[in-house]
């Protein structure tokens, strides 16, 4: 690495920095799928996280053994690459306390984040990050555990501001299923597909709200799912165009074909990551001042922004230039 300064400490000083983690999350929820979720996770390199579902995975009366199940497998040497969450069940349902009390001690050192769902307000939030955070101190887990939130109730998007500002939450989720049924039949069914979800009033206005909200605190807003399992396509063309006109950062995947989509859909265009570096090496090489790059200004406005998509880049898999790569990762 180059003696010079670093980008995160000459362009962010004391402001938060956006996260960079993968642009997708795929569900897995039984022990079978979660370890071949793992398998393929270490085959395609760490280039996605793998959500292992509490709340839909779980048989009702079997949650304890299935949480369980959980910690086991991501505390053994199955989870190679440490970038699988939980979502635990949420808080309305009487063991989400008991998922924290089983998966926190167990794995709360190498968890990527806890996933909280179906929540109507941000004090219900507020509440489950502070019951994770006592039970990480009694567990001596010395970290910020990243909390992500599913936004799929009309109380959880009016309040999604106010989620966005909890300490430790690093994404929202928009859960288009129960959004849509939250509507009472008012949204039709079509519209849990494309090109509805997308084009429908009160879904563009939701999706485009929540996205403000998360940006705006400096949250990752990740995307709901495809529900067509059999055609990669409409999976790459719906992340596409989640990201482009709507800003979403990440996407869920929930069946093994749509997770290379995702992430090619949301990558960073291979000739972008190449000026990125051009100008972050010429500004390094400036000492962080403005600089000309083919015939166009650039200061620390646009330095950050190349620097994160630098950094998109890396963790999605696109090449990075040797020479950024030496001087910056």
């Amino acid at each position: 690495m180059s003696s010079k300064v670093h980008p995160n400490e000459a362009l962010f000083n004391a402001e938060k920095q956006f996260p960079v983690i993968p642009s997708c999350e795929h569900f897995a929820g039984s022990e079978k799928l979660i370890n071949k979720a793992l398998e393929l996770q270490d085959k395609l390199g760490p280039v996605f996280d793998i959500t292992c579902d509490c709340e839909d995975g779980a048989q009702a009366g079997k949650e304890k053994e299935h949480a369980e199940m959980i910690a086991r497998i991501l505390s053994s040497d199955t989870n190679k690459h440490n970038m699988a969450g939980v979502r635990i069940h949420d808080y309305t349902h009487p063991h989400w306390q008991a998922d924290v009390d089983i998966l926190v001690p167990a794995i709360g050192d190498r968890v990527a984040y806890f996933t909280l769902p179906k929540t109507s307000c941000a004090a219900h939030i507020q509440e489950m990050v502070d019951y994770i955070k006592a039970k990480a101190k009694d567990a001596g887990i010395d970290r910020k555990i990243p909390i992500h939130v599913l936004v799929e109730t009309h109380g959880a998007l009016r309040e999604s501001w106010e989620i966005a500002e909890i300490d430790w939450v690093q994404v929202l989720d928009f859960g288009m299923m129960d959004f849509v049924s939250d509507h009472q039949g008012a949204i039709p069914a079509s519209c849990m597909r494309s090109p509805g979800q997308f084009d429908h009033p009160l879904l563009a206005r939701a999706k485009s709200d929540m996205v403000t909200a998360a940006l705006a605190n400096g949250v990752v807003p990740a995307h709901n799912v495809t529900l067509d399992l059999k055609n990669p396509y409409q999976t790459y063309k719906d992340a596409e165009r989640a990201r482009n006109e709507f800003g979403f950062l990440r996407m869920w995947s929930i069946y093994p074909t749509q997770i290379k989509s995702i992430v090619d859909a949301m990558k960073p265009d291979y000739s972008e990551v190449n000026d990125a570096a051009n100008i972050l090496i010429a500004a390094q090489d400036n000492d962080w001042g403005p600089i000309q790059y083919e015939g166009e200004l650039h200061d620390r406005a646009t330095y950050r922004y190349y620097w994160q998509l630098l950094q998109r880049a890396q963790v999605t898999g696109v090449g990075v230039p040797e020479e950024a790569t030496k001087r910056f990762f």
